[in-house]
């Protein structure tokens, strides 16, 4: 399952709650599965967040294993930004990942428009293994992911791929023996029951919610359980459902390649461009640098030196925003008189690594769900040819990020303690409301074909098209997006047609 949340890296650092007690909001069981009724009935007791002020936050109590109502408790990390006007209830949100925090989403105001902020109660958490929730932790004793990125071997090799098979081994062991019973409930059906739970303590009877990236899988996997609870719903930067393992890495590695050549027809018109020529020529030249890392030996000051496979994390992640192409140009110049620096920074930045050198968690529980959800275990087809088959498809820049990422997640679910979860089989949500896509035509990380193949899986689905760069579409300065997802958010209106903003 692909990372595809750059955000989480910005926003990953983890505060505490508030320990002090105020009254408790109402709550019901509201449709508990059998056997989960108690739980199903605990009250939200909200508090002012103490390190977010205009905040409030609360726990929610959640069964670790949602197939057995007498199983361990987790927590549960919640955030709510009330309403300035009358509220039309909760507003769940989800940034993606996996492995982000909904709770800073919603903290630093990354989540949704100001005019749903004025009539929903935003609501964010941190899914189960993440940040401030009950957490999953692999590596305790500080070399957290050193020994898997940043060494100067990642080039695909054989010999590299029997070194990381021995490291994931490491790291899957570890991942078992610091998070327990937790790290066989990391799938997404059970996160998604996890938020059926929350609508349930926050007393609403159906669940209003937008879901960006990994966010609108989870949304997806909700809609197919829970049909009959959805309210008003918004998946921005979806998955196609039905692609699994393999298949769902090699089509984002082909994003990150079209991505990357909107960014160089940007970058030919402008002075200062690391490539020049043609744009086939520059995507050339771009690959050849890439490529080259593996026999420069660029080092850092902090003593790691760069390879193909970490600069092709760098230039992934800033591929997230146009924002982000001028550190992106500058980025690349760099390496091209040898200084790795800023490619470093990127990458760090994009995999949640600390100055320090220590990371958050949100690698392991990228790759607890990653496993959990199945695809990657049991493949047959060894992971070299499926780099080779990458490397065909996204010569550019996937050939080398599916080097640190698919590579590093396959040999780690190849060699998991738990065996993988079950996910719905169908995914047209019977029952549902009209559920609203955003899709965009060159996001990265979610290609645009992704959010087509969404709707003809849903049995009632509306599409918003969004013509442009980036990742993800609303709350993101578009107009034409942002007032079609805010009619429908606030007065119930799905698009008649495809706006095609």
């Amino acid at each position: 399952m692909p990372r595809v949340s750059r955000l989480l890296a910005a926003v990953a650092a983890v505060a505490l709650l508030s320990g002090c007690a105020s009254a408790p909001a109402s709550s019901h069981q509201s449709g508990a599965p059998a056997g989960f009724e108690a739980i199903y009935e605990q009250q939200a007791f909200w508090n002012p967040c103490t390190d977010n002020p205009g905040f409030d936050c609360t726990t929610v109590s959640a069964p670790v294993d949602w197939s057995n109502p007498d199983s361990d408790r987790i927590q549960l990390a919640v955030i709510r930004q009330e309403s300035t006007n009358t509220t039309k209830g909760s507003l769940l949100t989800n940034p993606g990942g996996p492995g982000a925090s909904g709770f800073d989403f919603v903290a630093y105001g990354y989540a949704v428009t100001p005019a749903a902020k004025a009539d929903y109660d935003v609501i964010g958490w941190d899914p189960r293994g993440v940040g401030r929730s009950s957490r999953v932790t692999c590596f305790t004793d500080g070399r957290q992911n050193d020994e898997l990125f940043y060494d100067g071997t990642d080039d695909g090799s054989s010999q590299w791929l029997d070194e990381l098979a021995v490291k994931e081994k490491a790291y899957a062991d570890a991942c078992e023996a610091n998070t327990g019973e937790l790290l066989a409930h990391m799938d997404t059906a059970s996160n998604a029951r996890d938020m059926d739970l929350i609508r349930a303590v926050l007393d609403s009877d159906k669940l209003n919610y937008v879901g960006y990236s990994y966010g609108s899988f989870l949304g997806t996997v909700y809609a197919q359980l829970f049909p009959q609870n959805v309210g008003a719903m918004v998946l921005d930067g979806p998955y196609d459902p039905t692609l699994v393992g393999f298949e769902l890495f090699k089509g984002q590695m082909v994003g990150y390649d079209l991505a990357f050549r909107s960014y160089l027809e940007t970058c030919l018109q402008n002075d200062g461009c690391p490539f020049t020529g043609t744009l086939d020529e520059a995507a050339t030249q771009a690959r050849e640098l890439i490529a080259g890392t593996d026999d420069s030996a660029l080092v850092a000051n902090d003593g790691r030196v760069l390879d193909s496979a970490t600069l092709g994390v760098a230039i992934a992640f800033e591929l997230f925003a146009p924002a982000y192409w001028e550190a992106l140009s500058t980025l690349l110049s760099a390496v091209q008189v040898g200084d790795p620096e800023p490619a470093f920074a990127a990458a760090d930045s994009g995999w949640g690594r600390y100055g320090d050198g220590s990371y958050g968690n949100g690698i392991d529980v990228y790759t607890a769900v990653s496993c959990a959800d199945g695809g990657l275990v049991g493949d047959s087809v060894s992971v070299q040819e499926h780099l080779t088959d990458i490397a065909a498809a996204a010569p550019i820049v996937g050939a080398f990020y599916a080097r640190a990422d698919y590579a590093r997640v396959a040999e780690a679910c190849a060699q998991w303690a738990v065996p993988p979860a079950t996910l719905p089989t169908s995914w047209s949500a019977d029952g549902a409301p009209t559920i609203l896509i955003v899709g965009s035509t060159r996001d990265p990380a979610t290609p645009y074909v992704w959010a087509q193949a969404l709707v003809t899986e849903l049995s009632s689905a509306a599409l918003i098209t969004r013509n442009g760069d980036g990742h993800t579409g609303y709350n993101k300065s578009d107009t034409c997006v942002d007032s079609a997802v805010d009619a429908f958010l606030l007065e119930g209106v799905a698009p008649a047609s495809d706006p095609n903003c």
